[in-house]
């Protein structure tokens, strides 16, 4: 699944970090495809879950892991093109540096996963 290689791609470019981090860049990197490009990075669902926006495909690959480190995920980081590249990256300059704690009040404060929420 492309979401894996996401994953690993965000792994070996910041370094390890906590799985909350790594759920919420994967979901701005989603986020920013759709918006910027018109077209999703990958196939998987993300859901809109009380602790903020997930994807349950990689939410269930590290079930139960705090700390994911490159290597983790079976996926290829080299599977995206340039232009996909580009973004991620811009997406990880913008974000990579913020804690999780960050990470997940700003998803929560936006409209998508409020309005996704309502009810």
């Amino acid at each position: 699944m492309k979401v894996f290689c996401l994953a690993e791609y965000i792994l070996r470019d910041l370094g390890g970090m906590t799985a909350v981090k790594l759920r919420k860049l994967v979901y701005y990197c989603q986020c920013w495809s759709l918006a910027l490009r018109g077209r999703p990075l990958f196939r998987d669902r993300i859901e809109a879950w009380v602790n903020g926006p997930a994807c349950p495909a990689l939410f269930a690959a590290h079930k139960g892991i705090v700390f994911v480190d490159a290597g983790t995920f079976d996926g290829d980081p080299d599977v995206f093109d340039d232009d996909e590249r580009g973004m991620i990256d811009e997406v990880l300059d913008h974000y990579g540096d913020k804690t999780p704690l960050w990470l997940s009040a700003q998803t929560h404060s936006e409209a998508p996963w409020i309005n996704a929420r309502k009810g």
